[in-house]
């Protein structure tokens, strides 16, 4: 790649996109701000849809991310300080970083053309908790995620795609209500295995299903809705210390992801 142009001007189109893109609260989701190298070669890897991607002009681009730009044709820039300054204010500067257009929402059917086990965070609304239940049931083959009453408008919330380290694309991710959910999979025959501490099944009993599942986790105050309850849900219980009050969420499922890689990971 030649040499990098070098946006000095607030008046670059560039610097009001990158401003936009940073706002807390957007009404539409059109557009992301992807954040530091990992997630960045993660989205351009994923396929995704880039405008462009920024670098600060102190800080050198590495190779691997110029060469992956430079084969899907990416433009690449770089900022100026006193310009990175004006645009991100007190935040903390990303070295690198580019904006993506948001894919299309995913929906139920794109989950029926999947075969792998999907996981259902049923009223889990930790962002930190769901962008490393993200991370973690991509790199342990989940087919898909159900977010269920997650607060989430977009999954191209900006916590959320920095909290999953852009992996957030990588995998099809449906916005739910709990009623929209509980109505698919009494429609789909999807088994539905719920996590509890009293549950009749043991993690170690997850290997040994051979059929698809929905892993189920409610949050950590009140665990698994009554909605879902009323489905036909397995009880799943994981072994532990008596002495200890319970997991997080996200530790609950990278166990259970972890049963499950041999039905879910690819073979060979």
């Amino acid at each position: 790649m030649n040499s990098l142009a070098v946006i000095t001007e607030k008046s670059d189109p560039a610097v009001q996109r990158i401003i936009d893109v940073t706002k807390p609260s957007r009404s539409v989701v059109k557009t992301a701000l992807i954040e530091d190298i990992e997630p960045l070669m993660q989205c351009i890897g994923a396929g995704l849809d880039f405008i462009e991607v920024y670098g600060l002009e102190t800080s050198p681009l590495p190779a691997e991310l110029l060469a992956a730009c430079e084969q899907r044709k990416i433009p690449v820039r770089l900022i100026e300080s006193s310009i990175a300054n004006h645009v991100f204010k007190t935040e903390k500067r990303p070295k690198a970083f580019g904006i993506v257009r948001v894919p299309k929402p995913c929906r139920f059917a794109d989950l029926a053309a999947t075969s792998g086990d999907l996981v259902v965070l049923d009223g889990v609304k930790i962002v930190g908790n769901i962008g490393a239940i993200l991370r973690t049931s991509f790199a342990l083959g989940a087919a898909g995620i159900v977010l269920v009453d997650s607060d989430l408008v977009s999954i191209a919330d900006r916590r959320l795609v920095r909290a999953s380290r852009g992996y957030v694309f990588s995998l099809p991710i449906v916005l739910a209500t709990r009623e929209e959910a509980t109505g698919y999979f009494r429609e789909s025959g999807i088994r539905l295995v719920a996590f509890d501490a009293e549950g009749e099944l043991s993690t170690r009993d997850l290997r040994g299903i051979d059929e698809r599942l929905a892993l189920v986790f409610g949050s950590e105050k009140i665990g698994t809705s009554n909605d879902f309850e009323g489905l036909s849900v397995g009880k799943v219980s994981i072994p532990m210390n008596p002495a200890a009050e319970s997991l997080n969420v996200s530790v609950t499922a990278g166990i259970a992801l972890h049963e499950r890689a041999e039905h879910n990971l690819p073979k060979g």
